[in-house]
């Protein structure tokens, strides 16, 4: 039906694939039917595609409402991509992402970062994430590397922008818990439980009251917990959130 014109309809369908993903983006979907299918059609119409395959992974593999939470799937466009361009290191690359942060297989990831690294003009961070990894999977400062690294070896905006809110979210989930096993210990210390960190600054154990990425202050609730001010700002932290209500959504103070 593309009357030989694959090329021109793969991008048809591309606009289509960002279209709809935008959409149910938009409007908080956790559930995204028609990604994978579109996706498929439009690489089989242009298996060269590389936006499709590295976007696609993106969209697929994010935990919804950020994406489809279908990791598995995102490991299937990625594998149709190296297959249909085995050359492009990119790939090996965004497979060992898939593999390592959304699947936590560490084994695979480090044998994929592997393959990728033997491929002709491969970034050289390829080898340095394989050992990384096979050393020191699963905690957050592999996860840093990570993402510091799609950020360096890419130049699209889109893709910076998505790797900046990871490693912003990575600082929120390593500060949180310093900060409340500080306020355990100024609590132990002097017999009183903080509700602020003023008290905090006042006797020298913080330098100023802390804040997040964005720059607004972190919350100290009379439990002991911190919190983040604007939950609804986050998509990726683990921390920091307001305890969930039955229904899975995080309870308003």
């Amino acid at each position: 039906m593309s009357l030989g014109y694959n090329g021109l309809v793969a991008d048809i369908y591309w606009t289509r694939v960002v279209q709809y993903f935008g959409w149910r983006h938009k409007h908080k979907s956790r559930e995204y039917p028609l990604l994978y299918p579109l996706l498929d059609i439009t690489t089989e119409l242009d298996p060269h595609l590389i936006v499709a395959y590295r976007f696609g992974a993106i969209f697929l593999a994010q935990d919804p409402p950020d994406g489809a939470g279908q990791p598995e799937q995102a490991v299937a466009l990625i594998e149709k991509g190296i297959k249909a361009n085995p050359d492009d290191w990119h790939l090996y690359y965004d497979l060992g992402f898939v593999y390592a942060m959304n699947l936590n297989d560490y084994p695979a990831a480090v044998k994929v970062f592997e393959r990728g690294s033997r491929v002709p003009n491969a970034h050289p961070f390829l080898k340095i994430l394989a050992a990384d990894m096979a050393q020191h999977g699963g905690d957050l400062n592999t996860a840093r590397l990570m993402w510091e690294t799609t950020y360096q070896t890419t130049d699209d905006p889109s893709i910076k922008i998505n790797a900046t809110r990871h490693l912003q979210a990575l600082e929120v989930d390593e500060t949180v818990p310093k900060l409340e096993e500080l306020v355990r210990q100024f609590r132990d210390k002097t017999g009183t439980q903080p509700t602020s960190f003023l008290p905090l600054v006042r006797e020298g154990w913080l330098r100023r009251i802390p804040t997040d990425p964005l720059g607004m202050p972190y919350k100290l609730l009379s439990d002991g917990r911190v919190e983040v001010q604007d939950p609804d700002a986050w998509s990726f932290i683990r921390q920091g959130l307001p305890p969930k209500t039955g229904s899975g959504v995080p309870a308003k103070p």
